[in-house]
């Protein structure tokens, strides 16, 4: 396997750009610049591999389906943040993290194996075929931050999280 290089400007574009948008909406990366651009070369790393930005902290199948969960921002960011301070990898942290009030601490895995998140989709997706419910549009929910929205077809874009529309989930 070829070995994939990204350029210090890619990255530094990457980064600029994320922490723009992260900032918006009340989220914060980490503030070791350079810890942090590592992080986002990795993504951009993944990126180029696999096709999407899987996390840099966990292992990518290269199969989409099985890693959906992992693309960054991954699933478990809120969850983690709002538990311990940061996410996984610590690319993303909290206020109090990021100004020296609480210290970075170990995360604890909360990703379930790969049968058990299968099983969980299988459930997810069951769940609505035997419900009779009647409604003009279809409910997107935002797999990374929760968002919802009635209509016909996921937004390309989460409004809130800026996550591609690949990360949506039909909720009803």
């Amino acid at each position: 396997m070829s070995v994939i290089k990204i350029s210090p400007q890619d990255v530094e574009k990457y980064y600029q750009k994320l922490k723009s948008q992260v900032e918006k909406v009340g989220y914060h990366l980490h503030g070791d610049e350079e810890f942090t651009k590592e992080l986002l070369e990795s993504i951009l790393i993944n990126e180029e591999r696999y096709g999407y930005g899987a996390c840099p902290c966990r292992l990518a199948s290269g199969i989409i389906e099985e890693d959906r969960d992992i693309i960054c921002p991954c699933d478990y960011r809120d969850p983690d943040i709002n538990e311990y301070g940061s996410c996984y990898c610590g690319l993303y942290v909290s206020k109090e993290i990021l100004t020296g009030k609480k210290d970075l601490q170990p995360i604890p895995e909360r990703r379930p194996p790969l049968d058990k998140r299968l099983e969980n989709l299988e459930s997810e997706t069951s769940a609505f075929k035997d419900e009779k419910i009647s409604i003009e549009y279809p409910v997107w929910r935002c797999n990374v931050c929760g968002y919802l929205c009635a209509r016909e077809e996921a937004p390309e874009v989460c409004p809130i999280c800026k996550v591609s529309k690949e990360r949506f989930k039909r909720f009803i």
